[in-house]
């Protein structure tokens, strides 16, 4: 165990590049690189071909990522809390919001505080504002206290808007 280790160091000018993997497609056997028979395989040069020309499966429109359902978001972002100068979407004061298949919204909201100027009048064009988006024939405005609100729940280009970040 106490015998010392010797370290060579070799000086070279140029190192030889390593060999390239290279698969090709074939159907009869190759020779190996000891002059025996490799294994036959054939490889379809077009693999991808199939799944490049599937089409995503569309959204339902009242789902998230469906184009009713994206609608609405938008007409909630056009809503702008009177006193912060944010929508009330990026504010996180919306919960949650449901569509169903005949065109019937549901809006689950709070607001910052109980005591908020426009809590009588905020959930109204709420419901209004959604009301009105093209293929709702309905909507329902539910104002919810739990879980209360917090600037926790601001995206964040709501809390760059108001200089938190």
């Amino acid at each position: 165990m106490n015998e010392e280790r010797k370290i060579a160091v070799e000086q070279v000018d140029a190192v030889e590049a390593p060999p390239k993997a290279r698969v090709e497609a074939f159907d009869a056997p190759a020779e190996g690189p000891a002059g025996g028979v490799t294994e036959t395989f054939e490889r379809k040069r077009d693999y991808l071909t199939g799944f490049l020309q599937q089409k995503p499966e569309p959204h339902p429109a009242g789902e998230p990522g469906g184009e009713l359902y994206e609608s609405v978001i938008t007409a909630l972002k056009e809503i702008y809390d009177p006193e912060i100068p944010v929508n009330i979407y990026d504010l996180g004061l919306i919960y949650g919001v449901d569509i169903t298949a005949d065109g019937h919204a549901s809006v689950q909201m709070t607001l910052t505080t109980p005591h908020c100027p426009v809590a009588e009048s905020m959930p109204g064009e709420v419901e209004l504002r959604v009301g009105s988006v093209p293929g709702i024939g309905h909507a329902e405005v539910n104002l919810v206290w739990d879980p209360p609100w917090d600037p926790q729940k601001m995206t964040d280009d709501a809390k760059l808007e108001l200089g938190m970040l």
